[in-house]
């Protein structure tokens, strides 16, 4: 089955703080988006002062600019994984390697523009391919369909890589996204801004049973 993903993106310690007891009470598994203010309009907490929780399979999906002056703090949390955007300034490779030198996975996302044909000659770095569809930085969207091809195209090109789908996910689309083949549903305002997250979570789990 796939893995549904409650995603913290959060703009201070506090919401940082309420989002992960919310996301870890959930899954064994979260998403948390990190913005430099660039690359993602929104600004985040600094690498330096978040923490992971410990019960928990941790993502960073690290919406930098420039993320390879972060790589020395994201070292230090260790996550299970360091999604970095397509669109960055960044040397993909050495990223992708030196997090696979401190037994850290690679990701790679793409923006709603951004063809995977474009990262064809990266992909096997990565271990994860995110086909976004949401409002960078931000909670909310909505899942544009229309994406879904790109789906198929990943697994022309890296048939081994894990899929994730980021953005306006719920009960009424999670199991179109997983019929298609999305391996990985990060699921951030429909779970966040539910009165009741836990039912929110177990909704869309249900649609994948």
């Amino acid at each position: 089955m796939a893995t549904v993903c409650p995603t913290i993106t959060a703009f201070d310690l506090h919401e940082y703080r309420s989002q992960i007891e919310v996301a870890s009470s959930l899954s064994e598994r979260i998403h948390i988006d990190l913005m430099d203010g660039n690359m993602a309009p929104s600004i985040s907490p600094d690498l330096g002062s978040i923490w992971l929780p410990h019960e928990t399979t941790n993502d960073i999906h690290l919406m930098y600019k420039n993320p390879l002056n972060e790589l020395d703090k994201i070292i230090k949390l260790h996550p299970n994984m360091v999604i970095i955007q397509a669109e960055a300034n960044v040397d993909f490779m050495l990223f992708a390697s030196q997090l696979h030198k401190n037994d850290i996975k690679a990701g790679i996302s793409i923006l709603q523009d951004t063809q995977v044909k474009s990262i064809s000659k990266i992909i096997h770095s990565f271990d994860q391919v995110l086909i976004f569809s949401g409002n960078l930085g931000f909670h909310g969207g909505s899942a544009d369909l229309s994406l879904l091809h790109k789906i198929n195209e990943v697994r022309h090109e890296h048939p081994d890589a894990e899929i994730a789908w980021d953005g306006g996910v719920n009960d009424h689309n999670s199991k179109r996204l997983v019929d298609a083949g999305v391996d990985v549903l990060n699921v951030g305002g429909f779970i966040q801004k539910s009165k009741d997250p836990k039912n929110a979570y177990l909704k869309i789990v249900s649609t994948l049973l």
